[in-house]
């Protein structure tokens, strides 16, 4: 449904967006995750046609989206991160103007207005001024405008930006009945929605694409993680010859403590070995857990790879 190759943004000296690739098939939901100025955006605007690219390709449902732009915009439904819409207007009034806009014949408009209404669970403000509406309801109202004219991919910046808890559950439910017809990707600084929602997940990181897995293959076989006073010469060989135990690795020093990385299929079975050769030793236990391997310590560990990037870069610079 959506492939992009060698993808690039600039203005100026800045490179918003650097040789990007990848595709997205249909019926996936995925998560695009970044901190600020990492090119998610950017990448949004281009996918969605608003913005043209400094070099690459996108195709959209096979079409190109630089030579058949109005096409490829006709299958997508977008959620901008800050949704304009008119404050002037009442809900029904802007949903049919956007209808209008997307070519929905007047016979068909009132039944894609109530469907578009009833999913987003709008009834109750349907008549009201958008101007009056809570933020949340705008943003309900932002959704219900790209899901009008039921787009084979939803790009969705923040969607639950303004959300309490039970319309955060509503919208996730919403997502995952919209997939069954559409491929959807969704931008959010919210981890657990996109472990709640998503397939899979691509992190942007200064522009480049950081990482693109699916969210099963994240958090397989964590290490246990042992936390000694001892020098690596001296712990390795005794930790690496435990039963169930593949590999050693040293993952650094901190307050005189060394942090080592024990590969193993089965971390209950191998946690009391540990503890019993450390004692047997006479060393100091300090810490004995398994290794976080969730979306947010994955996200942690390649934000943390940025800044050590950026700062040799400063130092070499």
């Amino acid at each position: 449904m959506i492939e992009v190759r060698e993808l690039s943004r600039s203005y100026g000296e800045l490179k918003a967006v650097q040789d990007v690739s990848f595709s997205i098939g249909h019926g996936e939901i995925v998560g695009l995750l970044g901190h600020n100025g990492a090119g998610k955006t950017t990448i949004m605007k281009m996918l969605t046609g608003y913005l043209e690219p400094s070099g690459g390709e996108i195709r959209i449902d096979g079409l190109d989206i630089a030579e058949q732009r109005r096409e490829a915009q006709r299958r997508i439904g977008y959620l901008p991160e800050n949704c304009p819409i008119y404050p002037e207007m009442t809900v029904l009034d802007y949903l049919d103007y956007q209808a209008s806009l997307h070519g929905i014949s007047p016979k068909s408009r009132r039944a894609t207005i109530r469907r578009a209404v009833e999913r987003t669970e709008l009834e109750a403000k349907a008549t009201a001024l958008i101007g009056t509406l809570s933020r949340g309801y705008r943003q309900r109202v932002g959704v219900a405008q790209a899901i009008l004219h039921e787009p084979k991919i939803l790009i969705l910046d923040e969607p639950t930006n303004g959300l309490d808890p039970a319309q955060i559950q509503h919208m996730r439910s919403l997502v995952q009945e919209l997939a069954q017809d559409a491929t959807l990707i969704i931008s959010t600084h919210i981890l657990q929605e996109v472990e709640a929602v998503c397939g899979r997940v691509l992190i942007m990181r200064g522009g480049r694409m950081a990482l693109d897995s699916r969210l099963d293959d994240i958090g397989r076989q964590p290490r246990l993680l042992v936390s000694l006073d001892r020098d690596p010469s001296e712990a390795q060989p005794i930790l690496a010859k435990l039963a169930g135990v593949s590999g050693v690795s040293v993952l650094g020093e901190e307050a005189g403590l060394r942090r080592f990385a024990l590969e193993t299929s089965d971390i209950r079975a191998t946690s009391p070995l540990v503890a019993q050769a450390v004692t047997e030793q006479g060393w100091p236990l300090y810490g004995l857990e398994p290794e976080r391997q969730d979306l947010e310590a994955l996200f942690g560990a390649v934000t943390l790879e940025s800044m050590h990037h950026q700062q040799k870069e400063v130092a070499h610079g």
